[in-house]
């Protein structure tokens, strides 16, 4: 499992630029928590052959009692309840501060290691401006430039130093070649993700076990149903309650992208009583993002009336359009209706991740596509498109080779995915499609 790296200090120190750098994005899931002001941001990021799950906090303000900072305290806090390791950020040109000391001393309180980073160090005497931070007592200060990236690859693997490189098919890594599908059953507070949890497990459930994997205990649950094996992978619904902080921490985003990332399909679990919410399409577009298979179920459909059932339909299209390769259901899990159905969306859905994709038939298939309809020229010529074979599965990647491929605009691309997908039925996952473009022989090198 991917070890999680959060970001702490006062505002204004350089936490999001440290932030962008570690998960070179912007764009990186924002969890947009019900009653709350500020957000957290979470991201994907690797050093060497170590990935890690990185937040961005807006702030902590231990003394903070009302209003904008002590919810932004709030939210710091419930990120350090899932922190694997720290990074405590002061600003190295504003010098030590009362509220760097009053942070410090929340920070000693943990029970992870927390890494001291002086930020804006850039065209500073390292040892100089360090000096005065030993104060904290927090080890040894380390001088970065998160603008510019001075000694931030230091940080990190500092930070990650007591944590295993990934390796592939190893227990908490996406289980390749494990010949059962791992399972993750994602979603808002209040869904029904433990009543689908209990239903599913309560029908000739075979073994159960819990698999520590990490500090906060995480649970994978092995069972059988129908003949066929499963192994369910928590997420925030299946933890146990510990270190909860108020309504905050009862949505884990860090355990739901955990989750994501260990499992080779995710159900997203939506409540058609409740309106699909923006933290619904975040989590779908993080699932597409790490190509993870996909099952959309709608639960609580049972007793809605046909005009609501209209309007939930109309919901999914306009906030979800863009997960059309997923198959969705209407479910109710207290009654166990659709259930069966669900698992064998989730059964198509890992075949199609997993699926041996023939060399001969994908460029048989490419040429048709290409006879059928040409790609647009760009300038004075057109893309040439010669073979196609398969370049990775979970998600399946086709890697498309000719001349002039990048010109190929994004719109044919999807007119070429569309093929692939409905020549091998690859329903309920992501697919990826990918250009090489070989060398012009008829243009000099001029290297």
């Amino acid at each position: 499992m991917k070890p999680t790296l959060v970001l702490v200090g006062r505002p204004n120190v350089g936490k999001s630029t440290l932030f962008n750098r570690l998960t070179r994005s912007r764009d990186a899931l924002v969890a947009a928590v019900p009653g709350l002001t500020r957000d957290r941001h979470y991201g994907v990021g690797r050093v060497g052959d170590k990935p890690y799950l990185v937040v961005d906090t807006g702030g902590l303000e231990p003394i903070a009692k009302e209003g904008m900072l002590e919810r932004m305290a709030q939210q710091t806090k419930a990120a350090l309840a899932e922190a694997d390791a720290v990074v405590f950020l002061v600003d190295g040109r504003d010098g030590l501060t009362p509220q760097d000391l009053r942070i410090a001393d929340e920070l000693r309180r943990l029970q992870v290691p927390v890494f001291l980073a002086v930020n804006k160090t850039e065209g500073m005497n390292a040892g100089v401006v360090t000096a005065e931070f030993h104060e904290l007592g927090l080890g040894d200060p380390i001088a970065i430039s998160a603008a510019h990236g001075d000694g931030v690859h230091e940080l990190v693997e500092a930070a990650l130093a007591d944590f295993p490189a990934a390796e592939e098919g190893a227990a908490g890594e996406p289980g390749i070649g494990r010949g059962v599908p791992w399972v993750a059953i994602v979603g808002r507070p209040n869904v029904g993700k433990s009543t689908l949890v209990n239903t599913l497990l309560g029908e000739e459930r075979v073994i159960a076990f819990d698999q520590p994997g990490t500090t906060r205990d995480a649970i994978e649950v092995e069972f059988t149903r129908g003949g066929s094996r499963y192994v369910l992978v928590d997420t925030a619904g299946l933890r146990r309650k510990g270190r909860v902080f108020e309504s905050v921490e009862k949505f884990s985003v860090v355990k739901t992208l955990q989750a994501i990332e260990r499992a080779n399909v995710v159900v997203l679990l939506l409540d058609a009583r409740q309106e699909i919410a923006d933290q619904d399409a975040h989590i779908a577009g993080f699932v597409v993002e790490r190509g993870r298979a996909l099952v959309v179920a709608v639960n609580k459909w049972d007793g809605l009336e046909p005009y609501a059932r209209d309007q939930v339909k109309r919901q999914l299209e306009r906030r979800l359009g863009f997960l059309g390769f997923a198959r969705m259901h209407f479910i109710s899990a207290l009654r166990g209706e659709g259930i069966g159905a669900l698992l064998r969306s989730v059964d198509e859905a890992y075949r199609a991740a997993f699926v041996k994709l023939p060399t001969p038939r994908l460029t048989r298939l490419l040429h048709e596509a290409v006879a059928k309809q040409p790609p647009p020229r760009s300038g004075l010529s057109r893309p040439k498109l010669r073979y196609a074979h398969q370049g990775g599965m979970n998600p399946p990647t086709i890697v498309i080779h000719g001349t002039a491929l990048d010109n190929l605009p994004d719109s044919y691309r999807r007119y070429l995915e569309n093929v692939f997908r409905a020549a091998f039925d690859l329903y309920g996952t992501p697919l990826a499609v990918r250009t090489k473009t070989g060398r012009n022989p008829y243009v000099p090198d001029r290297s």
